[in-house]
Parts: C-alpha cells; structure tokens; sequence
C-alpha cells in the first residue's frame, strides 16, 4: 500500500475513532487491501454541492466523520458570515439508508456550534427542506441525499438563506473552511441538543398550502376530479406528500404503485431509482396500461426530479424525456395564466443552457422573458434574487427532468410539478385532447424539437486528462459541419465568449465560467459538450429541429431526426 494511504489509515487506528471504525479497517486489512486503499486513498471532497459518495468507513466515503467534518466549515463560515445574530438552519433526509443517522450527526454539530437547528422529524422531500429554508427565516440548510444515485451513495448538500444550494462566493468559501478541519479534534460533535427542534406537520401544511397556490385552473380539476392518475416515489419520500397534495388539489382518482410505495434505501424493485431511466418506471407503465390511465408520474428518492408517462395517439404508453415535459409544462404556465387575466407584463421563465431552445420560441411568442442560465437549479435560483422586483418569476426547468413551479421554493420540485402536471392533463381532457396530443400541437406551431443525451465515461488514471484533451481539441478546432448542416457559432463558457465561425466576430458570454462548449448549426440544430467536475465523465446533449406541417407527418419526422442525430454522433467520432 502507499505510504500516504497507509499513514492515513493509522491516523484513524491511532485516532479517537468509534472501536466499531476500527474492526472494520483492520479486516479490510486483511481480507480485502484494495477497497482499504480506495477508502483512504484521497479525501472525500467537499465540492460546490456539498458531498457525494459511497457509504463506508474511510476518507473517500460517506461517514459520520466525513459528514461531521464538513458540517463544522460550513458552521464556521456560517457564523462568519452572520455575526451578531442567531443562526438557524433546517435539516431533512431523504430515505436512503443511514440518512437518517447522517441528518441527526448534522443537527447534533450544528447545535454544538451554537446554531439553532430545525430538524424534519422523518424523510421529507428535498424541495421542502428549501421552502423551509424561507419559512423559519434560516441562514442556511442541509439535506442527506444522493437524489437519484444507486443504492450505495449518500450524499449532503447544502444551502443557503434564500433556500437555494450554495453559489459564488459562498460555495468556494465553505469548501476553503472544510479544508481547514483537519481532525476529528477541530469537530464540536455534541452538547448543543438543546438548540435543536423537531419540525414536521406545521411545516407540512404551510408547503401544501403554497402549492396549492399555484393551481391556474382550479376548475378544470373539478371537471376532471376522476382524471387516472397513477403515481409512483420509487421507493422514495414523495409518498410523505405527493398523493396528499394531489388529493388537495381536487384529484380523486389516485392510484400508488404499491410494490414501490415504502420508502427503503436499498430501492428493493430498480437498478437506478431515477425516472429518467425506463427501467424505474416499469411497474407504473404496466399498471397505467392495466388501468387505462390517463397519466403517470414517478419522483426519484428525494423527490425534486419528476418523469411522465402519457398515451400517444396510437393508444401506446410513452415515457416523455425532460425537455418535452418542459415545454409542455412551461407553455402552460405561460399561456394560462394569460388565459386567465393573472399574467404580468414582467414575467419571466429560466431555463439552463443545456435546456431545448423551443421553449425560447414558445416564450417569445407569448412575449415573456426568457433567460438562459448554467446547468443547476442553484444559477436559477441566483438570478430569481437578481432580478426581484424588477420581474416576476412564473417557472424554472432543465433538461434532467427537474422544474421549480413559482419562488416560494428555490431549488427543483417534483411535488408541485406532478400537482400542475395533473392539472394540465385535466386542462386538456377537457379540451378532448391528451397532453401527447398538446405536444405534437406545439411541434407544428413552433417546429418538431428532438433531444438526446450521451454520456460517456473515461476509466482510469488518465480518463479526466483525455476528456480535457478533448475539449481542447474543440475548442482549437471546432467541426465545420455537423449532420450535413455548417456549424456557424461555437460558445465557449470557459472562455465566456461567442464567436461567429463565418464572420470570425465575437460576443462576450454573459454568465460565470464552466466548462461548457456549444456548436450552432446553420439550421438551428445546438450540440453541447459538458465535463463532469468530479468524475472522468463527459456529457453530449443534441438538440435538432425540423418543421412539422400537421400531427400525422410527426413519426416521419422525428425519425429523421433521429437519424439527424445519429449522423451528427458519428461525425463527432463518439
């Protein structure tokens, strides 16, 4: 073993760690060395979002003493920055095994600090930890949660005062206070229970209630009350309040999918409990078929990432993907509330960078604001603030099947997107139509939008610099052409710069720097190349369009576009 690893692991031998810690490294020592080195070979980092990671004992996991650790820095810069007063921050956890224990050793070091601590008494959704936030007046906040990872991550991630997760300067500056523990000495880990307050019912009803808020047509609901709905947490904390939620809204119709309705950390009946995988959407598939239903939502384990399930026009079950459950749900917070006389002349909608650009269309055509932002519901949250009474915020989204439904929360909900989801399947039944049905109508009003994502992931020692090779390489020679069609402008993040590839002009990039490339395609077509900052990994997302003249050329269509893609993919070498 290194020699830097095996110090590391005979501090924690040597160290004022629990007897338990210690019978488990000495029999990683000797039945399994390899998993002891991975354990302690790096420290578990503190990123912008907080923590991430496999549960288990050592540096590079997710423990009571990684996670204690990092709670003291962030207690730290929290005291820092709010001198004179009380602080006060909420805690939630989501269902996943140790969660629990994980939120409870978070209260415990917050409240050792002096700080007053709000603790969610079980598993409640992750958007409530940030409408909490808000509520109780806090300073900051934390959920324990890997949102849609497999069953053996954990993960923490942290907040700030107005409820969304922490952005510059905030987030850099935690991550320099956590740097500075260096042991488990540095840790207050006990003597401040009485700083902490259970919460729940009081906090459950004030959220509901703000959902309830949101509802645009009340009325078409009561039209439909028996509107099928079929809903599945996937094992998750949406049951705490999704099912209660669409039963105040009016629906009565509701049908939980049983065999996945307990929240349990080992998602007993998925590979990946996440709704943007087909797979953890099966079971509820099979019974909307079963029962005919009209719609069928699915949340992941902490409840902020929705997907959905609607009939097409040949009566065949379809799972739509994150951009078309975004222009669906962002045209109808638009139109609606015009519909309705309650639009403002200063409404706005945000969407990140990687987002479809049809909702761009759709928005300037109902004349509202559309602003673009970096992949996050954080940057959504950071411009909302920016922009407070100036604009008026109706709806945020991206891609990874997220939305954020008004600003009373700042960070992506699945409860109150599945409540208006509902509504706007009741909205169109009553019309006769199926939100399939609303979609292909946008396709031919604004032009059929097809999306794909590829990810691809580079092992090894040198995955992270072959990736970086990668990037470079676009950016020193970006393709000419793509799909058959010219690449005209190629939009640099890093760089925070725009150049026209005809005319050689550049534009500066009006956004923080990520490392982010997009090329543009004379025919409107976007390719997006996008790292991961903490793992050998690169995503592509393709976005390209096509017009549609009437609902039945559709399939036609959509399949050259998939073959658009497919072109574009092997141009790219990918």
């Amino acid at each position: 073993m290194d020699a830097a690893i095996g110090q590391k692991v005979q501090t924690w031998l040597d160290g004022a760690f629990d007897e338990e810690t210690k019978k488990g490294i000495r029999e990683m020592q000797g039945s399994n060395p390899d998993e002891l080195a991975d354990a302690f070979y790096r420290n578990l980092e503190f990123g912008t979002g907080g923590l991430r990671g496999i549960m288990g004992i050592g540096t590079n996991r997710m423990n009571k003493y990684t996670i204690g650790m990092a709670t003291q820095g962030y207690a730290n810069y929290l005291k820092q920055s709010f001198p004179g007063i009380q602080v006060k921050v909420a805690i939630a956890h989501d269902c996943r095994n140790n969660s629990r224990f994980f939120a409870e050793t978070v209260a415990n070091v917050f409240g050792a600090n002096g700080i007053k601590v709000f603790l969610f008494e079980e598993l409640r959704p992750t958007p409530e930890l940030s409408f909490a936030i808000r509520n109780l007046g806090c300073q900051g906040g934390v959920v324990c949660t890997a949102s849609h990872n497999p069953k053996e991550y954990n993960g923490y991630k942290a907040y700030w005062d107005d409820g969304g997760q922490l952005v510059p300067p905030h987030d850099k500056n935690v991550i320099t206070e956590v740097e500075k523990i260096a042991s488990l000495d540095d840790v207050k880990w006990s003597g401040g229970e009485a700083n902490i307050t259970l919460i729940g019912k009081e906090l459950d009803e004030a959220y509901i209630k703000m959902l309830k808020s949101l509802s645009v047509y009340p009325e078409a609901i009561a039209a439909q009350k028996d509107l099928k709905i079929i809903y599945t947490s996937i094992h998750g904390t949406g049951i705490t309040l999704v099912p209660q939620v669409l039963r105040e809204y009016g629906f009565q119709n509701v049908t939980v999918v049983e065999e996945q309705a307990t929240p349990d950390g080992n998602f007993p009946t998925v590979v990946y409990p996440n709704p943007e995988e087909s797979e953890a959407m099966s079971i509820g598939l099979r019974k909307a078929q079963e029962l005919d239903a009209d719609i069928l939502c699915g949340t992941d384990p902490d409840a902020d990432r929705v997907g959905i399930g609607v009939k097409d026009n040949d009566g065949a079950w379809v799972l739509l993907n994150g951009n078309q459950t975004a222009v669906l749900a962002f045209n109808y917070m638009i139109k609606s509330r015009k519909e309705k006389g309650i639009a403002r002349p200063n409404d706005m909608v945000i969407k990140t960078i990687v987002t479809t650009t049809m909702i761009d269309e759709l928005a300037k055509a109902q004349g509202v604001a559309c602003y673009d932002v970096l992949t996050g519901f954080k940057w959504i949250a950071e411009l909302i603030k920016e922009k407070e009474g100036q604009e008026h915020y109706i709806i945020g989204g991206e891609e990874s099947y997220g939305l954020m439904i008004g600003d009373q929360i700042r960070d992506k909900d699945a409860v109150s997107a599945v409540a208006i989801l509902c509504e706007m399947a009741a909205y169109e039944k009553n019309k006769g139509r199926s939100l399939y049905e609303k979609l292909i109508d946008l396709y031919v009003q604004y032009g059929c939008y097809k999306e794909h994502l590829i990810s691809i992931t580079k092992k090894g020692m040198n995955g992270q610099g072959e990736i970086a090779a990668m990037m470079e390489g676009y950016r020193a020679a970006p393709p000419r052409s793509l799909g058959g069609s010219k690449v005209v402008q190629l939009m640099d993040y890093q760089k925070q710069v725009a150049t026209d590839l005809v005319s050689g002009e550049t534009t500066p990039i009006r956004l923080p720097k990520s490392n982010v490339l997009q090329f543009v395609l004379e025919d409107g077509s976007k390719i997006s190349a996008r790292p991961s900052g903490t793992e050998p990994k690169i995503k592509f997302y393709f976005s390209v369009k096509a017009p549609l003249r009437s609902a039945e050329d559709y399939k036609g269509v959509e399949a050259e576009l998939v073959k658009k893609i497919e072109q574009i993919t092997s141009d790219l070498k990918l």
